[in-house]
């Protein structure tokens, strides 16, 4: 049997503003995520156990992981459905970890689709979804890879109207920042939920929109890691770029541009010491049956 290949695209924040704060310390957010083509593989065979062997040029930063999140997630489905299943699992990691983008999120959202197919357990996007919530804030808007708004402490999502189509490039300095510092870090009052337009036109009309919502950590990350800036300086130079910015709580940035050549070309043009991708947007990730 050959194994089926699970996409795990990187979710980018096209605009994250903290609205909030709960009682029990969770910030609560309002952010547009996008999935980009470039992204980690989970790959699911039969087995009597589970195991993970994790392979690809970022490999190396989870040598040290004791139970990385795509384990957990398979043992939730498994607990989910009351199986005492196997599964041989391979990552294909190619994002950096703790970068902003989603990718440990991104794994176990694709482990739980992978293993839903060799399973059979043939659950629907929902009941994923709510496997995933127990795994982590970011989990549940990565089950499906598709463009939604993300609210409370992100585990409120909606639709959102039909996004132009757009170069997107993703750039990383190399440098992790651990999420929970750069929220320590965050100084200023909370902002409002943002007001989504009913149409946005072509890549220009989506950057002029998005260009004042911001990055509410941002600022945080810079003090933590002044290369975002430096980060965020190149992208803004290249050819084309319509918006630079940080995703997430950093230290990975994007820009917008007209179209995926622009993107990739851009990406091409940045020193190669940093992680960086040009294209355009994944193929939403809908839960497939057996």
């Amino acid at each position: 049997m050959q194994p089926r290949p699970e996409a795990a695209p990187a979710k980018v924040n096209l605009y994250l503003r903290v609205t909030g704060r709960r009682a029990d310390g969770y910030h609560m957010l309002d952010s547009l995520a996008v999935f980009a083509a470039a992204g980690d593989v989970i790959e699911a065979m039969p087995a009597d156990a589970l195991s993970l062997s994790v392979t690809g040029p970022e490999a190396g930063a989870l040598a040290d992981e004791p139970d990385n999140l795509v384990l957990r997630a398979a043992r939730a489905l498994a607990d989910h459905a009351g199986l005492r299943a196997g599964a041989a699992l391979t990552l294909q990691k190619n994002l950096p970890v703790a970068s902003g983008i989603g990718g440990g999120s991104a794994d176990a959202a694709a482990a739980l689709r992978a293993l839903n197919v060799l399973w059979g357990t043939a659950l629907d996007t929902a009941a994923l979804r709510g496997i995933a919530a127990r795994l982590g804030a970011d989990v549940p808007v990565c089950v499906e890879s598709r463009a939604t708004r993300m609210q409370g402490i992100g585990e409120i999502l909606s639709a959102v109207l039909p996004l132009p189509r757009f170069g997107l490039l993703l750039v990383n300095p190399r440098i992790a920042l651990p999420t929970p510092a750069v929220f320590k870090a965050r100084r200023g009052d909370f902002s409002p939920p943002a007001e989504l337009p009913d149409r946005i036109a072509d890549a220009a009309a989506l950057a002029d929109w998005l260009r004042p919502l911001g990055n509410d950590l941002q600022t945080a990350a810079i003090g933590l890691c002044p290369a975002v800036a430096e980060v965020i300086a190149a992208i803004a130079a290249q050819p084309g770029c319509l918006l630079a910015r940080m995703s997430g709580s950093g230290a990975t940035c994007f820009g917008i541009f007209p179209d995926e050549s622009a993107a990739e070309s851009a990406a091409r043009a940045l020193p190669p010491a940093w992680w960086r991708q040009g294209g355009g947007l994944a193929a939403p990730t809908a839960p497939a049956t057996p």
